[in-house]
């Protein structure tokens, strides 16, 4: 029974089920459950479960009215579900299921942020996670009928998910073919199940920069097709077609797609099939493996080329705000000057070392770090 099980693995029983039975053995049912007139169990499902479970014959319900509405049950089972009680919580999948059904009702969404206490920002970032991940359940089926992945399989995938949303809204402001390239060089590494701190490293050039040459040839999709594409219902009328490494990247993406469909289909599909599925992931894996070694090395790079630059901008933000604070304790003559003085001093003995240090990195330097050598030369 899918109550018993973990929302990210059906096939593995789910721990909190195990606290929740054996809460109620221990201290019995404390709250009731909530059905219709006409028996159905609104809120209440696991624990029903697991009564049933410790042999227990009846479950402890409260009946809503005769009238009560498919929106009233709805709205009522989201409110119940949501309170931080002894119940398992939405499963962060559920969570999107419900927030798209909330939208299907025409509510607010200030409203349906506030029922699910959350930020408006968070339910907007919440509706584009849900739409990439139903987006790619159809895309991993190469027919109505054949196999394709479940919403459970991005059931562990919520703070990867966020953090390409992040990533592709900073891109796409200034580039929105860069921002698609993006998203689909994540989205095939979350598929093959690569770690957080793995996936981020994937950056709109990374299936050109890195990808591409250690992909195998078979492997590599050869996209063709017009420039331009032609809008429907508007004759004469098209638009530029997405840039090559963006349809590149989002073919290799389907391809993934599809094949962790089949290899995950077990005898949904024939077993040569899943066995091809199954080897083209693992080629896949090893590809992505050696790209990321190369993309790794370049982004620690890049973190020590901007470390120094980053720690000088953060001691400029502080000092502007010693500006005003400055200005505020002197309008108030609250201000500790022998503290202030012994302040500046150590700050001209810092500026003094990084003067000192500036003159042996730079030997052509610009305007800022000749100014700074300039100002320090009396100091020396």
């Amino acid at each position: 029974m899918l109550l018993k099980c973990q929302p990210s693995n059906p096939e593995k029983k789910d721990p909190e089920f195990d606290a929740l039975r054996d809460d109620l053995e221990k201290f019995g049912q404390k709250d009731p459950g909530l059905i219709t007139t006409r028996g159905l169990l609104v809120n209440g499902n696991t624990r029903c479960a697991a009564l049933r479970e410790l042999g227990e014959k009846y479950i402890r319900v409260g009946v809503l009215p005769d009238d009560a509405s498919w929106d009233d049950i709805n709205t009522v089972e989201l409110a119940l579900q949501l309170r931080k009680e002894h119940k398992r919580d939405y499963s962060y999948i559920n969570r999107l299921l419900a927030i798209d059904e909330q939208i299907k009702q025409n509510r607010r969404p200030d409203d349906i942020a506030r029922e699910f206490r959350i930020k408006t920002p968070t339910l907007e970032q919440d509706r584009w996670i849900y739409t990439v991940i139903r987006e790619a359940i159809g895309r991993s089926s190469t027919s109505p009928e054949g196999p394709s992945l479940r919403w459970v399989d991005f059931e562990d995938h919520q703070e990867k998910l966020r953090e390409l949303h992040r990533a592709y809204v900073k891109v796409a402001a200034t580039d929105k073919n860069a921002a698609e390239a993006l998203k689909e060089s994540r989205l095939a590494m979350i598929v093959l199940g690569y770690a957080k701190t793995d996936v981020r490293l994937a950056q709109a050039d990374f299936y050109d920069k890195y990808l591409a040459p250690k992909l195998p040839e078979p492997m590599k999709p050869d996209v063709k097709g017009p420039s331009k594409l032609k809008v429907p219902g508007l004759p004469g009328v098209s638009v530029p077609d997405a840039a090559p490494t963006t349809k590149i990247t989002k073919a290799l993406t389907d391809s993934l797609l599809q094949a962790k469909a089949l290899a995950q289909a077990g005898g949904k599909a024939p077993p040569a099939t899943v066995e091809k599925a199954a080897a083209q992931i693992k080629a896949a894996k090893e590809a992505f493996d050696r790209a990321l070694d190369p993309a790794g090395r370049d982004a620690r790079l890049l973190q020590r080329k901007l470390a120094a630059p980053e720690r000088l901008s953060d001691a400029c933000d502080n000092i502007e705000l010693c500006i005003a604070e400055l200005a505020e304790a002197s309008a108030k003559r609250a201000l500790d000057e022998t503290a202030f003085d012994d302040a500046v001093i150590r700050l001209r003995s810092m500026l003094q070392k990084l003067a000192k240090q500036a003159r042996r990195t730079f030997p052509e330097p610009g305007d800022g770090v000749a100014w700074l050598l300039e100002s320090m030369k009396d100091e020396r």
